[in-house]
């Protein structure tokens, strides 16, 4: 039997179908290598990921296989064809998950809850412990909504407690949090985050343009990133309390790439608002002002339109493999790099270094015998 990466799903929202459906994607077609940063990592390729445990709150999609799950509910079109998809996790049933402050105001607005408690029973985690055990999961990935602070805390626990790696694709310091860190580092459990730098998304974009300032002599002296979309995320977003930790990720993957100095006033970077037909497509706007040659003045503008789900897919589908790679070798520090390399809100220790560094750093470990 060939070895596979088994992942169990917190959260089967857009970018989990966007995950599943690439899977089944490149299972359909191992001989494509579109759309891919790196084909193989550590002996997998996408298709060794293999979908074998789901955990959610929606009503809709609780009890359902999760390759049906994968269109229940508020979850949209992500814009991966369909025609010629091989389904995956249709023996994966979708399991009832705590809603802690996983759900928010907006989100009730559209979905019925499970379960609506604030605090989990012991019993609850003990039946949560157990499915990950039978179901063999080797990497819990954290898709969880923004601002679901207790949650997230609550699932880096039973990772712990069942010896799984982490990956938290959210804006909830858990692996830049060094206590969880040294906690994970105990364990020797690999612990990726946090909040995901989409494949080509306004994050590294901006950080792309922010560097270039840097590396040519430019000032930069303002800038700012406005973000639309019509998913869930973004109407989750519109709850403005959840944003907060989010609004610190993005602005600080942007700042940590710009050699200067920029005062927090001149910088505005952060989800703005929600706007339904766009649908999972997101749209940024950048700005940078800066000063050049005896202060002359450099202004840049542009827009990127991306389809928002799969461009975090692109990312999640490395760090799965690069951690159970981790697992399999024994080597949880690599996922140092990872971090820096696949997400926006890294360990402040690798934080400053530029995505070159993390990426030859990753590869080089990735190459390692």
């Amino acid at each position: 039997m060939n070895r596979t990466a088994r992942i169990g799903i917190i959260g089967v929202g857009n970018c989990a179908r966007a995950l599943l459906e690439g899977i089944g994607y490149y299972t359909a077609h191992p001989e494509d290598e579109t759309g891919l940063s790196h084909p193989v990592i550590g002996g997998y390729t996408p298709a060794d990921v293999e979908p074998v445990a789901a955990w959610d709150v929606d009503a809709d999609k609780v009890g359902r296989n999760l390759w049906d799950a994968r269109t229940a509910g508020q979850i949209l079109d992500v814009g991966i064809p369909q025609g010629d998809l091989k389904p995956v996790g249709q023996d994966v049933t979708v399991h009832v998950a705590p809603a802690l402050d996983g759900a928010g105001i907006k989100y009730r607005e559209r979905i019925t809850t499970v379960d609506d408690t604030d605090e989990l029973p012991e019993q609850e985690a003990a039946r949560i412990r157990a499915e990950i055990l039978a179901s063999g999961v080797q990497v819990l990935v954290n898709y969880l909504p923004v601002g679901s602070q207790k949650a997230t805390e609550w699932w880096a626990q039973i990772a712990l407690d069942t010896g799984v790696a982490f990956v938290n694709n959210i804006p909830v310091f858990i692996a830049r949090n060094e206590e969880w860190r040294a906690r994970f580092r105990d364990a020797n459990l690999p612990l990726i985050g946090d909040d995901i730098k989409s494949q080509l998304g306004a994050t590294y974009v901006h950080r792309v343009l922010a560097r270039a300032f840097s590396d040519r002599g430019i000032t930069l002296d303002r800038t700012y990133q406005l973000n639309v979309g019509g998913n869930m995320d973004f109407y989750n977003m519109l709850e403005a309390d959840r944003l907060a930790t989010k609004r610190v990720s993005k602005s600080s993957a942007v700042t940590d790439a710009y050699a200067g100095d920029l005062e927090p006033g001149n910088v505005h970077i952060g989800p703005s608002d929600y706007v339904a037909f766009l649908g999972d497509t997101k749209k940024a706007f950048i700005r940078c002002e800066g000063r050049g040659f005896a202060g002359a003045r450099i202004d840049m503008e542009m827009q990127l339109t991306v389809p928002d789900s799969p461009n975090s897919a692109g990312i999640v589908i490395d760090a799965v493999r690069i951690a159970k790679t981790a697992l399999d070798r024994g080597e949880a520090g690599a996922d140092q790099w990872a971090s820096a390399w696949l997400f926006k809100a890294p360990p402040r220790t690798v934080a400053e270094d530029s995505d070159g560094e993390a990426r030859r750093r990753l590869d080089a470990w990735l190459n390692e015998a």
